[in-house]
């Protein structure tokens, strides 16, 4: 398999706090792949050593095998499926989900705008998995202060007041409001999965926040069009 960039980013893992590549034996990377695990300084380990031999319980014991009531949290680390912070990363995906779906049903313009709420969506995932710094990026030219303002008075930006969706709206706002309403449940499921933390972890929920404000300005937008 040849990984480019955007495969090999995809693919990172986390071993004892540090983030690598595993590339299995015959397959390859693309010149800018390994350009960018360079400059992030993720070694690139044999796929062969990807293999867990002991996983980590809650209670601080060892299993040789994974319990199917468990998963992942972080490397060898199990926790139970119910826990708050795989319930978090459900919701993520299915807010990556919803805005898949929602993409098809809108022009090529909020397409791509979508497209960049996606790329979002997906490294806040990866910042958390990975325990990374939570960056907070400026979206379509906007601060996330801005995108507050702006979904606030929309009728001051974009000529178009609130208003509440209905069927008459057409797929495209139907779909998008079902996008921000998983965005939503993402930030409610990040809520009670931080609770009470500082730092990247209140800077994820604010951007969740932001992302459901994203996506009701797109309805707004497509309502505008009229």
């Amino acid at each position: 398999m040849l990984y480019n960039q955007e495969a090999v980013k995809a693919n990172i893992r986390n071993r004892a706090g540090k983030r690598v590549f595993f590339l299995g034996q015959g397959d390859t990377l693309t010149p800018s792949a390994r350009d960018w695990l360079t400059g992030e300084r993720i070694d690139i380990l044999p796929a062969r050593e990807a293999a867990i031999h002991s996983y980590r319980l809650p209670d601080g014991g060892e299993t040789p095998e994974k319990p199917e009531q468990m998963t992942h949290l972080r490397g060898n680390i199990l926790v139970e499926k119910t826990h708050p912070v795989i319930a978090f990363r459900g919701a993520m995906d299915t807010l990556q989900a919803e805005i898949l779906l929602a993409q098809p049903a809108v022009d090529t313009a909020t397409r791509q705008k979508l497209e960049d709420v996606l790329t979002l969506c997906r490294n806040i995932l990866r910042w958390e998995v990975m325990e990374e710094p939570v960056q907070v990026p400026r979206m379509w030219g906007l601060t996330p202060d801005q995108i507050r303002h702006h979904s606030h008075f929309p009728q001051e930006h974009y000529g178009q007041p609130h208003f509440m969706p209905s069927w008459q709206d057409g797929a495209g706002i139907l779909q998008l409001n079902k996008a921000r309403c998983a965005a939503r449940a993402a930030e409610l499921a990040a809520v009670h999965a931080f609770a009470g933390a500082t730092g990247s972890c209140r800077d994820l929920i604010q951007l969740l926040n932001r992302i459901s404000s994203m996506l009701y300005l797109l309805m707004i937008q497509e309502k505008a069009k009229g």
